[in-house]
C-alpha cells in the first residue's frame, strides 16, 4: 500500500521498507531468531569498527565493561537496524577503518626500510 506525500509515494509495506541486513536476516518471516542474528551481526560490526579506530591497549577488566557497554548499545541500534541502514552503515565504516589501518601500516613500514 503507498500513500501520497506531496509529490512522493511513500510505502507503508513493512518489507518494502527493511534493510537489506534485516532482510537477509528474515525479521519479518522469523522475527525472534531474526532479531537474534541482527543483533549479533551488528555487535561483532560495531566491535570491528571499535577496534580498527578507537580501541587502546586497556586493562581486561576495563575491555570488559566497554564490551557490555558496548552490547547494551547495540540492543538500541537493533530496533533501529530493521527500517535504517545501521549494519550497512557499520560494514561501510569498517571498510574505510581497514583501508586507513592498512594504509597507515605500510607507511610505517616504509619509513622503517
Amino acid at each position: 500500500m503507498n500513500f501520497m506525500i506531496g509529490n512522493a509515494q511513500v510505502s507503508v509495506d513493512p518489507e518494502q521498507r527493511m534493510s537489506f541486513l534485516a532482510k537477509l536476516f528474515a525479521v519479518d518471516k522469523h522475527p525472534e531468531s531474526g532479531m537474534w542474528y541482527l543483533l549479533i551481526a551488528i555487535f561483532i560490526l560495531s566491535a570491528i569498527v571499535y577496534n580498527l579506530g578507537f580501541a587502546r591497549k586497556l586493562k581486561p577488566w576495563q575491555n570488559v565493561v566497554i564490551y557490555i557497554l558496548l552490547f547494551l548499545g547495540c540492543i538500541i541500534l537493533n530496533f533501529l537496524a530493521v527500517f535504517l541502514p545501521v549494519g550497512e552503515s557499520l560494514i561501510i565504516a569498517a571498510i574505510v577503518l581497514g583501508l586507513y589501518r592498512y594504509r597507515l601500516h605500510k607507511e610505517r613500514q616504509q619509513k622503517e626500510a
